[in-house]
C-alpha cells in the first residue's frame, strides 16, 4: 500500500509541475507591454557587486554581529564523566 501512495504523490507532482510550466508563458516577456519603462542594463561588475558581494557583505556583517553580541560564557567543551568498568 506504501508503494502506490508514493506512486499518487509522484504522479501528483509531476503533473502540477507540467501544469505548471504551460501555464507559465516566458514568450511573452519579450514583448513589452504598455507603460513599461524598463531602465539601463546592468553591467558585468554591477551585477557581481548586487548578486555575489552584497550578498557576502550581508552574511559577514551579521555573522560577525551574532558573534560580538554572543553573551554566552561557556565556550570550553564539557568534560565526559569516565565510565566505570
Amino acid at each position: 500500500m506504501d508503494k502506490k501512495n508514493a506512486l499518487r504523490a509522484g504522479a501528483l507532482a509531476a503533473g502540477t509541475t507540467l501544469m505548471m510550466l504551460l501555464m507559465s508563458s516566458p514568450a511573452l516577456a519579450v514583448t513589452p507591454d504598455d507603460g513599461d519603462d524598463p531602465g539601463p542594463g546592468l553591467s558585468v561588475i554591477e551585477t557581481l557587486g548586487l548578486f555575489v558581494v552584497a550578498p557576502l557583505a550581508l552574511f559577514a556583517v551579521i555573522a560577525g554581529l551574532v558573534m560580538v553580541l554572543d553573551r554566552s560564557t561557556d565556550r570550553q567543551p564539557k568534560a565526559r564523566a569516565k565510565a566505570k568498568a
